[in-house]
């Protein structure tokens, strides 16, 4: 009878075992993070109205849908045409916010698209539609008549208060548990460095989500030698192409750029005991590479054009004898290459080169510093010098983020 007793007891056991093991396995189903913005409503971003790239939108309205074909001028003056192009159903989202562009008499923009807002929208993030569905929002920037007059930083807390209350609408009404891109230049990595830091960092559900940040123009720092910490306590520098969760930061000085090396440089400084992040996309481990480079074949419209040094008009040395560019975009294979470099003054940035050659047809520089801004390098190209590779490394990202799902 005991020997009965005994073996009853422990077949009840196993089976409050296997119950309590049931009961964990759903507990812990009910503990997966949810997205803590479903159900969230913009009144300014609810439909498309304020919006430059939205799968919602037709193609003729979508900026991120606009001809992206490419001439590539080799050293020989030879030129094949690259077509730009999209995947059919992109399984991941890319979210862009734009730099400083808008002429907007007042210290914040409008929400009107303005040429810059487009022009700049097309040229740093439509690229990346080749594997992702992409999302760019109008927003209240802070304008150059902000930073001239000083008030750049109560300008931009109305600018980040848009941006997050954007990305809000978009994660709890188009996101669906689909990982994302974050992409900003200038102004727009600024806010979304804060975004990541306030917001993403301490919400599970969002940085399980987050493939990468592509955060260019505007530093995260972090200690010497250290991939995290400092501006991020969880995003750590990016240093392998299928590494996910992690951040891709840089600004970029002309090799001898004279106010660089006099210590004027306004980007890739140092903070409060931290160093700015260099990571270079076109050699992630270190080391000089070729940067893959698509420059605008046509003309730049408003501010843009006035800002912006002319070295050369276009990819000849002779436009005027040379073959039209017929395409929206031309590149320049292995014509520009460079390096992170962390100088005396402690200035980090991403070092670039112009190889040219007196003897072949192309031209011998490109264009990109500011006509004013002092110690600004290059920072009106930094995207474009580095496209191909920023959405190369996207998209490698993308699918290292999609196989671990």
């Amino acid at each position: 009878m005991d020997r009965i007793l005994i073996g009853s007891f422990l077949i009840l056991s196993v089976l409050l075992a296997a119950c309590s093991d049931s009961d964990d396995n759903e507990q812990r189903v009910d503990q997966a993070p949810s997205n803590p913005y479903a159900g969230f409503s913009s009144a300014l971003y609810g439909d498309t109205a304020n919006w430059l790239c939205h799968p919602a939108l037709s193609d003729s309205d979508n900026v991120c849908a606009s001809n992206l074909d490419t001439t590539r001028v080799f050293a020989d003056g030879s030129t094949e045409i690259e077509l730009h192009n999209r995947t059919a159903n992109p399984e991941v989202d890319c979210f862009y916010v734009y730099p400083t562009v808008s002429g907007d008499p007042d210290t914040n923009s409008d929400l009107e698209q303005g040429p810059e807002e487009i022009f700049t929208t097309l040229n740093q993030a439509a690229r990346y539609s080749r594997f992702c569905r992409m999302f760019a929002p109008v927003y209240r920037q802070a304008t150059l008549a902000a930073i001239v007059d000083g008030t750049f930083a109560e300008a931009g807390a109305v600018a980040y208060a848009d941006v997050l209350d954007s990305f809000k609408h978009y994660m709890g009404n188009e996101n669906n548990g689909r990982g994302v891109i974050l992409i900003g230049h200038s102004q727009g990595a600024g806010h979304l460095r804060r975004l990541v830091a306030d917001t993403v960092e301490r919400d599970e559900y969002l940085l399980k989500h987050l493939i990468s940040a592509h955060l260019i123009g505007s530093a995260v720092r972090t200690p010497e030698g250290a991939d995290i910490g400092g501006d991020f306590q969880q995003v750590s520098v990016c240093r392998m192409a299928d590494q996910t969760g992690c951040v891709i930061n840089y600004s970029i000085y002309r090799e001898s750029d004279p106010e660089l090396t006099a210590g004027l440089a306004v980007f890739g400084t140092p903070s409060n005991g931290l160093t700015a992040v260099c990571t270079n996309p076109a050699a992630l481990a270190g080391g000089q590479a070729s940067f893959r480079n698509y420059f605008p074949a046509g003309g730049l419209p408003g501010v843009i054009g006035s800002l912006i040094a002319e070295r050369v008009d276009g990819p000849y040395a002779d436009p005027a004898s040379a073959p039209p560019i017929t395409t929206p975009f031309y590149s320049m294979p292995d014509f520009i290459s460079g390096r992170c470099i962390l100088d005396e003054n402690g200035i980090s940035y991403l070092q670039a080169t112009a190889n040219g050659d007196a003897s072949d047809p192309r031209a011998d520089d490109f264009n990109g510093e500011f006509t004013i801004f002092p110690g600004w390098g290059l920072h009106l190209v930094d995207i474009t010098l580095l496209m191909g590779d920023l959405v190369e490394l996207g998209s490698a990202q993308s699918t290292a983020w999609l196989q671990d799902q």
